[in-house]
């Protein structure tokens, strides 16, 4: 699958991120990185400040292992009609829904006090994760329909901007809250970034490429509905070489992203250079990445603008060999920051798209939720498990070396897969223009 070519000129690659779809894909992206933000660096901030102690505080990570659980119930999202709120249309009434959940959960949460009961904590903790996650599910789909196939690359970016934007100013906000009015005003105050994904949905309506299924009433069609997606993504040529490569694609990036914190305290860097290079030069070398992604998979089309993306996330892990061998060097550490996330910003946008693209229309919750979860798992088990050894028996710079290896063979296999047509054979309807 080709993007239509894009105009020549600077403003004709900027007009994409204008269009009413590429800034719903905005919106809804804010939501959607609220949640993670409250059970992340900001609810670990709160327990310390309250004098909970760190083995306490790792069990929290609960709440991050349902985002990884969502396709268990993804299928509810495409195929319950919730009641009343349903004559506003499939997605739109799950954007209003799972949205006041949201609200409901991070304000539970904001009324708990975890000095004085940990255990009721937790549960609202993971409760902000499954309502969290359902919304997730909701945004998903409702980005991917309401985006038409060319503008797939542009709505990732556009989505990604609303993600880290709505994560990162709700964590400010509430810090800024709590310092002065308490943690519980801060959590509330926070709880209004769910409205504009519930904002969007009413100004923008239903998704024009929704395609309607039988509402699921008895237990067969029930059961129908929860394996269907799966059957049909599996019946397609190439299908389970797809399936491996989300797998395997970010193996490599995912070991070595997570542990660039002990590189840079090893090598000595003061948290002023980590908060100035990591942190702020990172940031926005990481939305440049995102207008590049969406720029490029315009004009190169989505098989090589992936491609390439997957070749420049692979090759980035070796600019932390590079740092490692240099030393400590405010030169060398912005430009290992600089580069890799310029190419994680490009990746996130295509790979992104790509996934999308591989969505049934009739489907898209359950699809994706699979795809997305997928995606990140393998990564995350293996950093748990193996990344600190490798690092204390190889030493960072042949480990990451090891985590440039690793990359690449999500690198071949999504050549062969291009030159066999396997990724044109394993799109989905989300993908192709005439759906």
């Amino acid at each position: 699958m080709r993007a239509t070519p894009a105009p020549r000129g600077l403003w004709a690659s900027i007009t994409p991120y204008l269009e009413k779809e590429s800034l719903a894909a905005f919106f809804v992206g804010v939501s959607s990185g609220f949640p993670y933000a409250m059970i992340g660096a900001t609810l670990t901030t709160r327990l310390a400040q309250d004098g909970i102690d760190k083995k306490t505080v790792t069990a929290f990570t609960l709440a991050f292992l349902v985002y990884n659980l969502k396709v268990l119930w993804a299928w509810v999202v495409d195929g319950v009609r919730l009641p009343l709120l349903g004559r506003l249309g499939q997605r739109v009434s799950w954007l209003l829904f799972a949205g006041v959940l949201v609200i409901a959960a991070v304000v539970n949460l904001a009324l708990v006090d975890p000095s004085a009961s940990i255990q009721a904590t937790i549960v609202a903790a993971v409760l902000v994760g499954v309502a969290g996650a359902t919304y997730d599910i909701v945004i998903d789909a409702y980005r991917i329909e309401t985006l038409k196939p060319y503008q797939l690359g542009v709505g990732s970016g556009m989505s990604q901007y609303g993600w880290r934007i709505g994560s990162v100013s709700a964590g400010a906000l509430a810090l800024v809250v709590a310092d002065r009015l308490g943690w519980s005003a801060a959590y509330i105050a926070c709880a209004a970034f769910a409205l504009p994904a519930m904002l969007t949905g009413l100004i923008v309506g239903e998704p024009q490429r929704h395609v309607v299924t039988i509402e699921k009433r008895g237990l067969a069609e029930i059961w129908r509905s929860i394996i269907e997606p799966f059957t049909e993504f599996l019946q397609r040529s190439g299908a389970l070489l797809v399936l491996l490569f989300v797998l395997v694609h970010k193996v490599g990036d995912t070991l070595a992203n997570l542990t660039f914190r002990l590189l840079f305290n090893d090598l000595g860097f003061s948290n002023d250079e980590i908060a100035i290079y990591d942190v702020g030069f990172g940031f926005w070398a990481y939305l440049i990445g995102i207008f590049i992604g969406g720029v490029l998979y315009a004009r190169m089309g989505l098989k090589r603008s992936v491609l390439l993306a997957l070749i420049l996330m692979a090759i980035s892990n070796l600019s932390f060999a590079l740092l490692a061998m240099a030393g400590h060097s405010n030169w060398g550490m912005a430009g290992a920051i600089g580069f890799e996330n310029l190419a994680s910003g490009f990746g996130g946008v295509v790979v992104v798209a790509f996934f999308s693209a591989l969505c049934n229309l009739r489907f898209t919750a359950s699809q994706y939720a699979l795809i997305s979860a997928g995606a990140s798992v393998v990564g995350r088990l293996l950093t748990g498990t193996t990344a600190g050894a490798l690092i204390e028996n190889l030493g960072y710079v042949n480990f990451y070396l090891l985590t440039t290896v690793i990359a690449f063979p999500g690198v071949l296999l999504f050549w062969y897969m291009m030159r066999a047509g396997l990724v044109d054979s394993a799109l989905g309807t989300a993908g192709k223009s005439n759906s």
